[in-house]
């Protein structure tokens, strides 16, 4: 790839988990008796043809991660895992409560944190109590995450018991220098027993997550983790840019200097080789950052157009309603967002006064709903049309002088109701939709909020 591109698109940007992103909602405008009914107004018209999505939230990790920026809070005492799963549950009763007749659930994805701090009993109480209010879909898709250091056996085999059938293994680099840089030192033994364990006890698609762009990560360093990843055969593989944006997450991403990450040109030959590698191994790429084989469902909705991206990042179906349960998880009505308390003590007191722990959201307008659908389309299908009164907004010619520029560098085909990001343009995915970015365009901001698109 061209030093010359690299340089122009390298541009702070968002990764479009949601339209608008979360620093343009109008929190002033947010109000939850609205949410409430929006809520109900969307599981009224969508739960018996769509069923709903579950996201929980489970916070804890044993120590920290100096690359992760996530929600989490660093404890080694488990007894904090009870008291939370009763907080998740009485928050789940609430929702419940708003709904006209029995939830179906589609979708259900353990995110954190680290879900596999909590015990296998524990996990399997806090999913049978959610099942005892809900229905499940005919084609339900339950997935989690898991640290390869702490994922036991009983684990896989009590989630596979109550149908979990996709695991994420966070590996990011195998390199020791770079993982004990951000802390978070894993041997290949760790990552290849729980990989055959899953496999072993029936996992259907087994994915492995991946960074470049790490401290010290050299291109050796890329080079030995696909081809230790390849001799796993995961179904399918995240390979993502580290998000360095340590004026937002604080001390959790200073355990390393600015100096120590590749940058540039060299962080980009890391993703390069990287992507080269993964596609000679038989892997396609689906969506931003993303990989998988033939035979993983991902691929197949890929293929299908059915491919989601929400603030559980890609799924392989789609629903209108998604609860986020738990600290910091946000909730998507469609037509708003909802986040929760983001401290663990905000939430329970919100949770103890029986209230929704809601702290702040965004209701969408008319404009919103159209450029959500030309960015969802451009994350999850590489390509975006406007030639129906749903797709087309009147800031469109704004947006296709906007985009000459990429037409002219070969990232984008472009025809008066039509764009189709090209094979190279699939590495600036993020610039893209920016160019669809309406609230982006009209308020650039003033101070640093996102990491770098390249």
């Amino acid at each position: 790839m061209k030093a010359s591109l690299i340089q122009k698109y390298n541009v702070p940007g968002p990764r479009y988990t949601s339209y608008p992103t979360v620093p343009y909602w109008e929190e002033e405008k947010f109000n939850l008796e609205k949410w409430k009914h929006e809520v109900q107004q969307t599981f009224k018209a969508t739960n018996n043809s769509e069923g709903i999505s579950l996201y929980i939230h489970l916070p804890f990790c044993e120590s920290l991660c100096t690359f992760c920026g996530c929600n989490k809070r660093i404890t080694k005492r488990h007894e904090v895992e009870e008291p939370y799963i009763s907080a998740l549950l009485q928050e789940w009763k609430m929702y419940c409560k708003l709904f006209a007749n029995r939830p179906i659930i589609k979708e259900i994805h353990l995110g954190g944190g680290t879900p596999t701090f909590f015990s296998s009993k524990n996990l399997s109480s806090l999913i049978n109590a959610i099942f005892e209010m809900a229905d499940l879909a005919s084609d339900y898709e339950f997935s989690f995450e898991g640290h390869p250091n702490n994922t036991t056996k009983e684990h896989l085999q009590t989630l596979f018991d109550l149908g979990f059938r996709r695991v994420s293994f966070g590996v990011q680099d195998y390199s020791v220098k770079v993982q004990e840089a951000i802390h978070r030192v894993q041997p290949f033994h760790n990552v290849a027993k729980v990989t055959f364990w899953a496999k072993e006890i029936g996992y259907t698609s087994i994915g492995h997550d991946l960074i470049f762009g790490l401290p010290f990560q050299t291109l050796e360093d890329v080079k030995d983790t696909i081809l230790k990843t390849k001799s796993l055969l995961p179904d399918r593989i995240s390979f993502y840019s580290y998000a360095h944006v340590p004026w937002i997450k604080g001390n959790g991403q200073r355990g390393f200097h600015d100096e120590d990450l590749p940058k540039d040109e060299e962080k980009r030959a890391l993703y390069e080789e990287g992507k080269k590698l993964l596609l000679e191994n038989g892997y396609h790429e689906i969506g931003m950052d993303h990989f998988a084989l033939v035979s993983d469902s991902m691929f197949t909705s890929f293929k299908n157009k059915t491919l989601h991206r929400n603030f559980m990042g890609y799924t392989a179906s789609k629903t209108d309603l998604m609860i986020g349960l738990g600290v910091s998880s946000i909730s998507d009505s469609w037509s708003s967002f909802a986040q929760n308390e983001k401290t663990l003590e905000a939430y329970y007191a919100r949770i103890e006064s029986k209230e929704l722990p809601v702290f702040r959201g965004h209701h969408l307008s008319e404009e919103d709903l159209i450029i959500r659908k030309h960015i969802l389309n451009l994350m999850c299908h590489f390509e975006t049309s406007w030639t129906t009164a749903e797709t087309y907004f009147e800031e469109i010619n704004d947006v296709l002088e906007h985009v000459k520029e990429m037409e002219q560098d070969d990232l984008i085909y472009l025809n008066d109701t039509s764009l189709q990001v090209t094979e190279k343009g699939k590495a600036f995915v993020r610039n893209i939709c920016m160019a669809f970015d309406l609230r982006l365009m009209r308020k650039v901001p003033d101070t640093e909020l996102f990491s770098m698109t390249i």
